[in-house]
């Protein structure tokens, strides 16, 4: 059974940093991209970044040079730090694995960016 449960999301100030971590159960991490997503309120879901098995990873414009997704497979782990935070980065953020042609996701993580 294939479980991904976030973690580490919270309130913080613009400008701050939080990390974010997903860690996956019942599947073999390391062969698998990994990838975060986000949503807001009234939102659509978007793609965050992606990290692929290998190591290679992919942004979504919006959060270029301010966010780094990384992995760690002997934790089965993913994560997102996320620096120079903005309002707008406000969302439940999400982990996702794609196996197949199924996707998993987490339960989400709330992050609110607020002064």
């Amino acid at each position: 059974q294939v479980q991904l449960v976030e973690s580490g999301g919270g309130l913080v100030q613009p400008g701050g940093s939080l990390r974010v971590s997903c860690r996956a159960s019942g599947i073999t991490f390391s062969l698998y991209a990994m990838g975060w997503y986000r949503q807001a309120p009234g939102q659509q879901r978007e793609l965050v970044a992606v990290i692929a098995s290998g190591g290679s990873t992919n942004y979504a414009d919006s959060v270029k040079g301010r966010f780094t997704i990384s992995r760690e497979n002997a934790k089965n782990t993913v994560y997102l730090q996320m620096n120079s935070l903005k309002p707008e980065d406000t969302a439940v953020y999400y982990c996702k694995a794609q196996i197949g042609i199924v996707n998993y996701w987490g339960q989400g993580t709330q992050v609110t960016v607020s002064s």
